[in-house]
């Protein structure tokens, strides 16, 4: 931890959260502490972050709106770089053909984009509405729902790698799949999304809805990290959880949602332990009864293999 602290500070001016709990940061609510934490506010910050790291061989790690994390309770023994409101810039619209561009820091809020857009009357990421997390997270993810997904709407992405290079990627150099944009440890700085013109109240009213449908069948009221599970291809994970009567199953402070199967949910005093013995539990019910594995969604940060 000395050594940490002592070239972690040669290359970085800024503040710096020290052993601070990632339950903080997590949606989920659980999670022990990082050995460090610092919050770049601007790409050139982010880049001699990045290459500073490299250089003195710090471990380190990425983190946006918490949204899809489990942090291991011992936590993460390295650098964990918060990409948050400090990095959340909006630009444009900017006319494009048929479409209006808009680019925006990886640290912003997926729900003040989605209302942002809605306000000037920029439709297409209302599927978005009412999903967790920050851009950056959304993009990695590939996050969707009601039938659409980021990449839809993706024209550019600038990104940084691990040496600390950046380069702007055209839609088409990223291999989006399900729940994934296929770039591995890539850092998503920034995106450039296409919106196309639409009626405020239009789209207003479809954003409504949509949350609507969301709280009627999430847990939105208890900490979690979102859908838990990848559907497998052509199934649905939360309807084999629930046909394998998971629905309830309690580990500690760790339960399997009684109103939506693929959350697990921390009912209070959860560990990190107990989700993942959950998760467990589920990947082998599921696999006995049903012959399918259940593979995360979520990232899981610190846990041995």
């Amino acid at each position: 931890m000395t050594e940490l602290r002592a070239k972690l500070t040669s290359i970085w001016e800024g503040d710096v959260l020290w052993e601070r709990p990632m339950a903080e940061y997590s949606t989920i609510r659980v999670g022990g502490p990082a050995a460090a934490l610092v919050e770049p506010a601007s790409l050139a910050e982010l880049l001699r972050l990045v290459r500073g790291l490299r250089q003195h061989g710090l471990p380190w790690l990425v983190v946006g709106g918490g949204s899809n994390i489990l942090v291991a309770d011992q936590g993460f023994a390295g650098v964990v770089v918060l990409l948050g409101r400090a990095l959340a810039t909006i630009s444009g619209p900017v006319a494009a053909g048929d479409g209006q561009l808009v680019t925006v820091e990886a640290g912003c809020s997926l729900a003040k984009l989605v209302a942002w857009g809605a306000e000037r009357g920029l439709s297409g990421l209302e599927f978005a509405a009412g999903i967790p997390g920050s851009v950056g997270g959304a993009v990695v993810m590939n996050a969707g729902a009601w039938g659409g997904e980021m990449a839809e709407r993706i024209v550019a992405v600038t990104v940084i790698d691990r040496q600390g290079e950046s380069a702007d990627l055209a839609r088409e150099a990223i291999p989006f799949g399900y729940r994934s944009w296929g770039l591995g440890d890539h850092i998503v700085a920034s995106a450039t999304l296409a919106f196309t013109r639409g009626e405020r109240q239009a789209i207003e009213a479809t954003c409504r809805e949509l949350a609507r449908r969301r709280r009627e069948t999430q847990p939105l009221g208890l900490p979690s990290a979102g859908s838990f599970f990848k559907n497998p291809p052509g199934l649905a994970a939360g309807r084999l959880i629930e046909q394998a009567n998971l629905k309830g199953q309690r580990i500690g402070g760790a339960m399997v949602s009684e109103k939506h199967a693929n959350f697990l949910v921390n009912v209070g005093g959860a560990t990190a332990r107990d989700f993942l013995d959950l998760m467990r539990l589920v990947q082998e019910r599921v696999a006995q009864a049903y012959g399918v594995q259940l593979e995360p969604e979520v990232r899981i940060i610190g846990v041995p293999e």
